[in-house]
């Protein structure tokens, strides 16, 4: 399972640390925080698949692209595409019954999912791509974790709670404090006080990240996620 933030694997109760930096649930299942963006959630990966991970999971949140999707909802799309039109498939065989299973507590989106190099923080920006690509959501790791699982013939599919709403603009303090690919809360607070007008629209995320994490611990206590028929 790779994830971009400690806070988005954290949902999943106390794991333990194993040399390379990996660490294991207590059923076994293999999670790295790898950071924000491709090249960090790709290196993740790698660290999974040396500690012995045999299919790849891409965990944590996603901005709404799809007007229809409120936070909390979920996305596990049956396919991931970047910009320039690269697709991969997920492994249905994996995600049908897993998103039937979701779809009994949170709504559940099945189409596709985007991954951008860059924030898509405008709402002008998120109706463009949505007109552009069809995809009910957006994130920033989940194509470079199928390409590897692609490159190692592993199932792979991505498991995403929305944060942001269609109609809702990401502060700009919020996207200053995640450059480099980690969000660094000192940053976050200096771009507040130099715009404060951010204040309110980063108080009505934060309600959209309650909702999306609340999301993410309701399918993790629903217990193994694994591929029908792994040990």
């Amino acid at each position: 399972m790779v994830a971009a933030l400690a806070a988005e694997a954290r949902v999943f109760g106390p794991a333990t640390r194993m040399s390379g930096g990996a660490a294991v649930l207590a059923d076994g299942t293999l999670v790295a925080v790898g950071g924000i963006g491709g090249a960090a959630a790709a290196r993740a990966c790698t660290l999974l698949i040396d500690a012995g991970a045999t299919a790849l999971i891409s965990w944590g949140m996603a901005g709404a692209l799809d007007p229809s999707l409120s936070a909390g909802a979920v996305c596990l799309p049956s396919e991931v595409i970047t910009a320039d039109g690269t697709c991969f498939l997920t492994a249905a065989h994996w995600r049908e019954p897993l998103a039937q299973k979701i779809a009994r507590q949170r709504t559940v989106a099945c189409g596709r999912l985007l991954t951008s190099a860059q924030a898509i923080d405008t709402v002008a920006k998120k109706l463009a791509a949505f007109r552009k690509t069809g995809a009910a959501a957006v994130d920033m790791e989940s194509c470079a974790v199928a390409e590897v699982a692609a490159a190692r013939s592993l199932p792979f599919i991505a498991v995403r709670a929305i944060v942001d709403e269609a109609g809702d603009a990401v502060p700009a303090a919020v996207v200053a404090a995640s450059l480099g690919g980690e969000l660094k809360i000192g940053r976050l607070v200096g771009g507040l006080f130099r715009s404060p007008a951010d204040i309110a629209p980063l108080m009505r995320l934060a309600r959209r990240y309650r909702a999306a994490t609340r999301s993410l611990r309701c399918v993790a206590r629903m217990g193994n996620l694994k591929p029908p028929g792994a040990a």
